[in-house]
């Protein structure tokens, strides 16, 4: 079970990994297989693939005390259990109404300076 982590309440949920493609204009970054922050739909704002249901909608859902079934029904199936197992992996980085800033996508690391010359 290399791929899931706990979320506490005995469940297993899956690791967020993180894909980011450069389209023109826009940013896709694909957040898992289930959920996609791309510039170009909601502002950036981390969705549910092939929707525009935006995260922090379901996570504020089960905030109120929805169940996932609950949840799943309320969105007409369009949003699976494991797509808010999903949501909840990458709760501490989705923020409301606000574009997706998490991982440092595409960050590159500098190379260390170097003295011109190291007295002898």
């Amino acid at each position: 079970m290399s791929g899931l982590q706990s979320n506490g309440a005995g469940r297993r949920v899956p690791r967020t990994v993180m894909k980011a493609k450069l389209n023109g204009n826009h940013t896709r970054i694909e957040l898992g297989r289930h959920i996609v922050a791309d510039s170009a739909i909601c502002g950036g704002q981390p969705t549910f693939k092939g929707t525009r249901i935006m995260v922090w909608i379901v996570l504020e859902q089960l905030e109120r005390g929805l169940t996932w079934a609950e949840v799943s029904r309320e969105w007409n199936g369009r949003v699976v259990e494991a797509a808010i197992a999903e949501a909840i992996a990458i709760a501490p980085q989705v923020e409301k109404h606000e574009p997706f800033r998490g991982f440092h996508v595409g960050a590159r690391r500098k190379p260390a300076r170097r003295p011109a010359a190291i007295a002898a």
